[in-house]
């Protein structure tokens, strides 16, 4: 059980920041344990964090719910459906695949492109629609160990005319929808996972949340360039214990 819990912990913590938290997990439990497909275990996991997102942006999803917010419904409909797709398909490409130091390099300078971004107030014209598009691509994609989402969406995000808020925000909630169908198909596929892995639900959820309240103070706080840049040396870091690993 102190196994799942601190996989668990491990996910709450590294599922908001971008350096692949399904690489990480899947990283550690091959040491952890090794009764299960670690990349399993690393998606899974996320229906922890997905329960972090939707009670702490619970007044956004009563807005998206109730059709309050249309713009931010149909965002999550077609990005949802497009990294569905992607996912999907590459999901059997990629289950026994190590975590990819390029890639975490790839989603570094991503989010330096972000930083630069917001220094020199570089805008272009991406529609809501085109980057649902982008974004969902970028998500689905993100199955891949090493790529990571929040990483991915939030470059992709920050190729609008989104606020630091308004990206941070919405990089968030769709992963909840993704996280969703993909823990139904995992548990069509293996539902002895979850009678196996619940404590790490519960650690993952109770981290997740809290430590997604202190990022967002943070991102909050301080200047989004100065985020972005913390986000892509993260990156780089990663990549680098990664490789020595």
């Amino acid at each position: 059980m102190l196994d799942y819990l601190i996989l668990g912990a491990i996910q709450g913590i590294f599922e908001w920041i971008p350096v692949s938290s399904e690489g990480v997990v899947a990283l550690v439990s091959q040491f952890l344990v090794r009764t299960v497909n670690p990349l399993e275990v690393a998606l899974f996991l996320h229906l922890g964090t997905l329960l972090a997102v939707l009670i702490y942006f619970r007044q956004d999803w009563l807005e998206v719910m109730t059709f309050k917010n249309k713009g931010l419904f149909g965002f999550l409909v077609v990005a949802t459906a497009i990294s569905g797709i992607i996912g999907f398909f590459l999901y059997k490409l990629v289950e026994n695949m190590a975590v990819g130091s390029t890639l975490l390099i790839l989603t570094g300078f991503g989010l330096l492109a972000t930083a630069y971004f917001h220094k020199t107030q570089k805008t272009f014209d991406f529609s809501f629609k085109k980057l649902a598009v982008l974004s969902g691509i970028l998500q689905g994609l993100s199955v891949i160990p090493g790529l990571s989402r929040s990483g991915a969406t939030i470059f992709g995000l920050s190729l609008g005319k989104l606020s630091p808020g308004e990206i941070l925000k919405i990089s968030y909630m769709m992963s909840a929808p993704a996280v969703f169908f993909m823990v139904i198909y995992l548990f069509w596929q293996n539902p002895v996972l979850f009678i196996q892995a619940w404590p790490a639900l519960i650690s993952s959820f109770l981290v997740g949340i809290l430590s997604l309240r202190v990022l967002l103070k943070v991102a909050y706080k301080i200047n989004f360039f100065k985020f972005a840049l913390i986000f892509a040396i993260l990156c780089f870091l990663g990549a680098g214990i990664n490789f020595i690993l």
